[in-house]
């Protein structure tokens, strides 16, 4: 596939498998380089340490972040017991060493367990994130050793599942569904604690970004053989999720230059997000107003993908 330099057409998300070892911002540079496209983002970090989706927005497609971002991840995760490290997971240094309560290896006390993780909890971010704070970003931070007292956040696990225990070393395979802003490593740390043990995340491979499966993911090697990128995006109105507003020649030509109420809309809460499509093609984000409907996010090219 040949590069370009700049600003370029296109415009779409790509559904990448991460491999372990890179960053995200590894990745949204690998997609800079192979499409010349300087307006590349992600829709929510993984770990250099984790697989799995990483949802890449490509050109105007980047306005469509804050939609994408907020939606629900479900993860396999891999729980090692015995030790807690500075980053709770595999590639930190281990601070703390602990016996293995026997019930660990018992699979229907994990299973208990794992699935007493079900609702809303508040949350201590890891030492090691990408939390601000007086703007002192916390890795930074805890790399200097000066980790920052960082705040309880409330966060949901909306589904856990116990999908196998191993006994040397004491191990639990768990499946979380989780809202935004879950840390799987602070669910692995935790654990370890309500354990009377210690723990930390031994592997982690997110399987699902809202609507955006791991079945419909592309490796970097697949994007890098495309001979047109387009092919590999997904279906934006699909990856959104969003109540649907198709609009015609008239309609198209006001959310292009913006108009607000320029679409009526019955049913939804002030605030809710939608969905805009022109000939199958999605060109906005509006927002339900008092009901109709206000420009949110407005991309007049439209953004590829499915059947655009």
């Amino acid at each position: 596939m040949s590069a370009r330099r700049g600003a370029t057409e296109l415009s779409g998300i790509l559904v990448i498998d991460k491999p372990s070892g890179m960053t995200s911002h590894d990745v949204v540079n690998r997609v800079r380089r192979l499409t010349g496209e300087r307006r590349v983002g992600h829709a929510g970090t993984l770990d250099p340490m984790a697989t799995g989706v990483l949802v890449v927005l490509v050109g105007p497609a980047t306005r469509l972040a804050p939609y994408l971002t907020s939606a629900e991840k479900t993860y396999e995760a891999r729980i090692l017991f015995g030790s807690e490290t500075d980053t709770d997971d595999a590639d930190g240094r281990v601070t703390v060493t602990s016996p293995v309560p026997d019930e660990v290896c018992d699979p229907f006390a994990a299973s208990a367990m794992v699935a007493s993780l079900v609702g809303v909890h508040e949350q201590v971010p890891p030492d090691f994130s990408a939390i601000k704070r007086g703007g002192v970003t916390a890795y930074q931070a805890a790399r200097h050793g000066e980790a920052l007292e960082l705040e309880a956040r409330t966060i949901e696990v909306t589904a856990a599942r116990l999908l196998g225990v191993d006994v040397d070393p004491a191990a639990w395979d768990v499946e979380f569904a989780v809202s935004k802003g879950t840390y799987i490593r602070a669910l692995a740390r935790d654990l370890g604690r309500a354990v009377e043990s210690a723990a930390h995340l031994g592997a982690l491979r997110r399987t699902r970004s809202g609507s955006l499966a791991i079945a419909n993911a592309h490796k970097l090697e697949e994007l890098e053989a495309a001979e047109d990128v387009t092919s590999l995006f997904a279906d934006p109105i699909e990856a959104l999720g969003l109540p649907l507003l198709q609009v015609d020649d008239a309609g198209v030509a006001a959310v292009k230059d913006g108009r607000p109420r320029a679409v009526t809309v019955e049913g939804l809460p002030d605030g809710a997000p939608l969905s805009v499509a022109y000939e199958g093609r999605l060109v906005a984000v509006y927002a339900a107003c008092d009901g109709s409907a206000k420009p949110a996010a407005v991309i007049p090219g439209g953004v590829s993908g499915g059947s655009a």
